[in-house]
């Protein structure tokens, strides 16, 4: 598919979405919980290894209406801005949480353009990164490796398939990775994995979701 055409239906299918959390997962609210808890556990396991991140000032990517930066990522960082490239996702974010102090900035743009402007101790991405093709995908991983700080850490909380092949969802332009192509790409972008897991808990009949914790190669 052209990636003007793969990028713009996925935009146009979420311009559509109600701006909930029903909406957001894709009528699967009800595990919002769960996954939370899955998460910080994980981010748990991060700040207890021998050079854990730093705690200042976070990054969430396809933050949608700020679901994951308010009851994951605010507790544990001083300053967490959001990318989301939905104008009205930015602005429920906003109506959500408020007049919270540890909200940062909030930038409207695709991820395949966004260029950290800052740098950060953990940038995390979850169920976003299948709206990117391969390249730029790798691309993108690129520049947030850049915006790390010393010990800086990439999450990325993501479906994947249970075969090799990479699955094509039509209706919200994504696709889905084997898990095998996503520690490609994570070579290919000069990353190192330090940490994966899988969330447990959720329905038998959804993607498996994989945690990757990430860091910069040694030069």
């Amino acid at each position: 598919m052209d990636n003007r055409i793969f990028y713009k239906k996925a935009a146009k299918y979420w311009s559509s979405i109600p701006s909930t959390i029903d909406g957001v997962l894709g009528g699967f609210g009800f595990i919002t919980d769960i996954d939370i808890k899955g998460s910080k556990q994980f981010l748990n396991e991060l700040f207890t290894c021998e050079t854990p991140p730093a705690q200042n000032r976070a990054l969430d990517c396809g933050a949608g209406i700020g679901r994951v930066s308010k009851n994951l990522l605010f507790p544990y960082f001083n300053k967490v801005d959001l990318v989301e490239q939905d104008e009205k996702f930015i602005t429920t974010a906003k109506q959500l949480i408020g007049d919270d102090c540890k909200l940062g900035t909030l930038y409207q743009i695709g991820l395949q353009l966004f260029k950290p402007p800052l740098k950060y101790d953990l940038i995390w991405c979850q169920w976003v990164l299948g709206h990117l093709n391969d390249s730029d995908l790798i691309s993108f991983l690129e520049r947030c490796k850049e915006a790390l700080n010393e010990n800086g850490m990439i999450v990325i909380k993501e479906n994947t398939t249970t075969t090799n092949d990479i699955e094509y969802d039509d209706v919200d332009s994504s696709m889905t990775r084997p898990y095998n192509l996503m520690l490609k790409i994570f070579d290919e972008a000069n990353l190192k994995l330090i940490k994966t897991d899988v969330q447990t808990g959720f329905p038998d009949d959804i993607y498996p979701v994989h945690m990757f914790a990430l860091k910069a190669k040694p030069d």
